[in-house]
């Protein structure tokens, strides 16, 4: 039995994702501030912050992921926020490193969360791996941790990052907070609704870190996003119609935005249309290509 150790284990991905490991038969085990040896998954400790990490439990994962980094859009980006975003996603990549090079028989491979805030603003473009990254401070912070990830490769270990945009779930995330607004009867979309937003099924991109893990050949960065992106108000609309609901469809502008969320509205105004040609033609599947299919399911199951 494969054992697979996750940092961020406790998330919205990470909480399905170990779920899922455990009915495939691996082996769950997570970092936390405080070791918790009974938990449900045994938890080990590490603090990426202080630099401290239970070196032991790295030395023994056959697989490790790492999910962890402070909340994009919980708090406003006051600088010392914007420098916490960063450093918690670089600093724990790199202690990862650190305690996996020290290691006799080093993992078979690292699995890490990216993010397609790569990209930034890039309009209607479709946007492969290749594509150049873009300017603005998610940009920025996410080209720092991917060179951390990449630091990992450098010691022999397989890396594999996937690029992750909005993930649907009932449990945590970007739609919870957008379904709020109907119980008002209105479905905001926010400025002209015409930005992309390359999105997954919580179930999908679970089943691709499992994907990664199990195939050997799969190495570097890949959009973990589904094949077809929808702009803001196509998902408000899709949303509209899973909900059943009579709210009327209506604009958020953008100067309000930005003037309630400052930079960080950057995270919901920017069109950022991902391709998931790399992963289709690594061999992975999609449950959930389509977004009215996926709303439908996480909605109704609860997901």
């Amino acid at each position: 039995m494969a054992t697979v150790l996750i940092g961020g284990g406790s998330g919205l991905i990470g909480a399905r994702l170990s779920h899922l490991l455990r009915e495939k038969g691996y082996e769950v085990w997570h970092l936390s501030r405080k070791p918790r040896p009974d938990a449900a998954y045994q938890a080990f400790q590490w603090d990426p912050v202080a630099g401290s990490i239970d070196e032991e439990a790295v030395q023994q994962a056959d697989f490790i992921i790492n999910l962890a980094g402070a909340g994009i859009a919980d708090k406003p980006w006051t600088k010392a926020r914007k420098q916490l975003i960063i450093d918690s996603r670089v600093e724990g990549t790199r202690l990862l490193r650190q305690a996996m090079e020290k290691a006799a028989v080093p993992p078979k491979a690292f699995i890490s969360s990216s993010a397609i805030g790569y990209y930034g603003n890039r309009g209607d473009a479709l946007l492969r791996e290749d594509a150049p990254p873009g300017q603005g401070f998610l940009s920025q912070s996410t080209m720092a941790w991917e060179d951390a990830i990449r630091e990992v490769g450098q010691i022999g270990v397989r890396t594999v990052g996937l690029r992750t945009g909005i993930v649907l779930s009932t449990k945590g995330g970007a739609l919870p907070k957008m379904m709020m607004p109907f119980s008002f009867y209105v479905a905001p979309y926010f400025g002209n609704g015409q930005q992309w937003y390359s999105w997954v099924h919580i179930d999908d991109i679970c089943r691709l870190y499992i994907f990664a893990i199990e195939n050997s050949g799969m190495s570097g960065f890949y959009n973990g996003t589904a094949p077809n992106p929808v702009t803001n108000k196509g998902l408000v609309e899709r949303l509209k119609e899973v909900l059943r609901s009579p709210a009327l469809l209506a604009p958020a502008p953008t100067f309000a935005l930005r003037l309630a969320l400052g930079e960080m509205a950057d995270a919901i105004l920017e069109s950022t249309r991902t391709s998931a040609d790399k992963v289709l033609s690594a061999g992975f599947h999609f449950e959930f290509p389509n977004v009215g299919e996926a709303l439908k399911d996480v909605i109704q199951k609860g997901k």
